[in-house]
């Protein structure tokens, strides 16, 4: 029996040739098949030759196959991993600046501790966090925080890798 999910939230690992062009025709190849990425992060691997391609899409299980199949004959991928499959280790990174003079302080900074978060700038009237983890986790910090002010934040794609892979590239 197959299950058939619609609008499931996927996150695909997408090894690629660190060349030129290469995220827009695999970003191109999501918009064409109707997916709206959500997060998406890019960056060199250990060997310059090649990049991650990390994306969290929601979309109908039967469709991302498909396209799964689709970025497989894109010439610059070497291989694309539904790491919704399997076990794997999620990231994000943001960087907030909050509103913080005076008595704020004190209890941002206690939201800070509990969440693990680091203070990476003070300044008289903000603070600049950054914070790393899953998904949930930021969102979380992200509500408490807001009351203060939000001024600025920058927040990265998921980053994520299989737990206990035989192939390593």
């Amino acid at each position: 029996m197959t299950l058939h999910y619609s609008n499931m939230r996927h996150t695909l690992s997408v090894l690629v040739e660190n060349k030129f062009g290469v995220l827009a025709r695999v970003a191109g190849m999501f918009s064409g098949r109707g997916f709206n990425i959500d997060t998406l992060n890019v960056a060199p691997t250990h060997d310059d030759r090649y990049s991650r391609i990390t994306a969290t899409v929601n979309g109908d299980t039967q469709q991302l196959d498909q396209a799964i199949k689709q970025l497989h004959k894109l010439i610059d991928v070497i291989e694309v991993d539904d790491l919704g499959r399997g076990q794997f280790a999620a990231r994000e990174l943001v960087l907030v600046k909050v509103a913080a003079d005076g008595g704020k302080r004190t209890e941002l900074l206690q939201i800070c501790e509990i969440f693990r978060a680091n203070i990476v700038d003070v300044s008289q009237r903000s603070i600049i966090i950054e914070m790393t983890g899953r998904q949930n986790k930021i969102d979380g910090f992200l509500e408490m925080v807001t009351p203060f002010g939000i001024k600025q934040m920058a927040r990265t794609g998921t980053a994520a890798l299989r737990r206990n892979r035989k192939l390593e590239l």
